[in-house]
């Protein structure tokens, strides 16, 4: 499950590194072998470890995590299926370059804005939603049933009712943005749903860390839904254009 936005804040003062990291509240199984694998992503993709670099022995961490070596183990296999390490018996664990990282992994988006990501992985991330999203609206246009258009105005109505400042208000987003992908009726477009939904959750709620949101978006996804509604496909790929660019913009301001 994706990690909450009060989940990030509470790691936010930790620190990241092997003798930063301390010690991993103790628990059993899945979610103590996810508490590490989520400390060292987090490392990872804050800059912690450079690509290349060796992770320290299994034993050394597992000690100075105060944790089995079981638990790290696993935490480490979360990692190699992330593309972000690779463990071989005598060399040894290693981060992967990050060409290999699987950054569209929701996990991993929550591990990038945990902390202050670079501005060029937001800017990647906008240039995937403005190449994916356009198309998906205008296909969304042209194939949309009824249910689709309940789908999209109930998110519209759960973003009003609770605002983009709060989870229930994002996850209403995410809704919105996944609903257009179903609409589309494309296997391969709707696979990429919980990854544009994260990427959309995490760059708002990025945005409002240091200060309250730049400007309502609300408009910005009415507009993608009457063209969607009125099954316009240019007029739903330009407003769907325009509400990414437009977030990019808000993005970079908060992070001026």
């Amino acid at each position: 499950m994706e990690p909450s936005a009060d989940d990030i804040e509470k790691e936010a003062d930790g620190g990241t590194g092997p003798v930063a990291i301390g010690r991993v509240r103790r628990g059993t199984g899945r979610r103590l072998h996810g508490a590490i694998a989520n400390k060292l992503g987090r490392a990872i993709l804050g800059g912690e470890y450079a690509p290349g670099e060796r992770l320290e022995g299994e034993v050394a961490f597992s000690e100075s995590l105060d944790v089995s070596r079981t638990a790290y183990r696993e935490a480490i296999q979360v990692l190699v299926a992330k593309g972000l390490v690779e463990s071989k018996p005598k060399a040894g664990t290693r981060v992967l370059p990050r060409n290999r990282w699987n950054l569209l992994d929701p996990e991993v988006l929550a591990w990038a804005f945990s902390g202050r990501p670079h501005m060029d992985f937001v800017r990647n991330l906008f240039e995937l939603r403005s190449i994916i999203e356009p198309a998906a609206a205008r296909l969304a246009a042209e194939r949309r049933d009824r249910t689709d258009l309940k789908a999209l105005r109930d998110a519209l109505t759960g973003m009003r009712q609770h605002s983009l400042a709060t989870e229930a208000g994002r996850a209403a987003d995410r809704d919105f943005h996944d609903a257009i992908l179903q609409a589309t009726r494309n296997d391969a477009l709707v696979a990429l749903s919980a990854s544009i939904g994260a990427a959309v959750s995490w760059t708002t709620i990025f945005k409002q860390r240091g200060e309250p949101l730049p400007r309502n978006a609300i408009p910005d996804h009415v507009r993608v839904y009457d063209a969607i509604a009125a099954g316009e496909p240019e007029a739903a790929a330009e407003a769907m254009r325009a509400l990414v660019a437009l977030a990019l913009e808000d993005t970079r301001s908060a992070m001026a």
